[in-house]
């Protein structure tokens, strides 16, 4: 039985996993022959610490839906006030909404929330934007299950959450390119695209904290965080950490929060290192923070 939910879970990423370095191939070809200036297209070690992330990232997340699949089965079992069919199209259509919703809040709370941000922070950390961006993964999604066990809670079958993740994953891999264009006005006013995409990855103040969309765009067009794309993005956080050691990229952001809440006075303020948005500081403090090159997106506006 587990063995069969297991395979469910995984299937949609399983069979897309080829697909996805076929595509970083392709890609990397195809910019190879376009003029381009050094933030272009790919560089070997920038590309090879992102899909060291990206596998690494396969077995955090392996761990991950075990754990937190014991928490949505009990959830649905026993206080779920209803289940929701899975043999229907219109269930489907319904999870896959509600997955998107859920993204949308998670990936904002990871800008906002400075605790959420050091996990987070990892994918943002190159200076390119291409494929092989998108496969560049925090090895700690524990955020995610605050706001997936809400749709257990709904009567969404636990697997199928799993699934309708994983779908939206496999659509945000495609929107990491810097080779298509503005679509068409319609698509652009409903999903989540390339140039959409391209103004979340960028460093420049116009752009910070915006667009946390993941299949619809029509979320941040609702709770005001959308940003139309003006010019090329730089790519990146504000302050570059310059460095391709995977640890570090995962983790150098944890090691300011406990430095800064060490050094510190009072509760508020060591919260509010924690749990404030990247960048705050005490407003009655002379105290400077740990010296910190992996500034959140969210900083130059909070």
């Amino acid at each position: 039985m587990l063995h069969q939910i297991w395979h469910q879970i995984n299937v949609p990423l399983l069979y897309a996993t080829p697909v996805f370095f076929a595509s970083i191939a392709i890609e990397a070809l195809v910019l190879s022959h376009h003029d381009r200036d050094e933030r272009t297209g790919y560089l070997a070690k920038d590309t090879r610490a992102s899909i060291s992330m990206g596998l690494g990232s396969l077995v955090f997340s392996a761990l991950f839906k075990l754990a937190t699949l014991v928490v949505f089965v009990f959830l649905w079992t026993y206080v779920a006030p209803w289940h929701i069919p899975i043999n229907t199209w219109w269930s489907w259509l319904l999870l896959m909404v509600a997955i998107d919703f859920a993204w949308y809040c998670n990936h904002r709370f990871s800008h906002r929330v400075r605790i959420g941000w050091a996990a987070h922070q990892a994918h943002h950390s190159s200076e390119y934007f291409n494929l092989s961006t998108a496969v560049r993964q925090k090895w700690n999604p524990w955020s995610e299950a605050i706001f997936w066990a809400p749709l257990a809670l709904l009567g969404f079958t636990p697997w199928t959450i799993y699934v309708a993740f994983m779908l939206n994953l496999i659509y945000q891999f495609f929107i990491h390119t810097e080779l298509v264009g503005k679509l068409p006005r319609p698509i652009e006013f409903i999903f989540n695209t390339p140039s959409h995409h391209r103004v979340h990855h960028g460093s420049d103040p116009e752009y910070l904290d915006k667009n946390y969309g993941g299949i619809l765009i029509i979320w941040d067009r609702m709770f005001r965080s959308f940003q139309q794309e003006l010019h090329r993005p730089h790519y990146g956080l504000t302050k570059p950490i310059g460095t391709y050691n995977l640890l570090k990229l995962q983790y150098h952001e944890y090691g300011n929060i406990i430095a800064d809440v060490r050094r510190t006075r009072g509760l508020r303020n060591k919260l509010g290192y924690i749990f404030a948005p990247p960048g705050w500081q005490p407003k009655d403090s002379a105290y400077q923070p740990a010296n910190n090159p992996v500034e959140s997106l969210a900083t130059a506006g909070a």
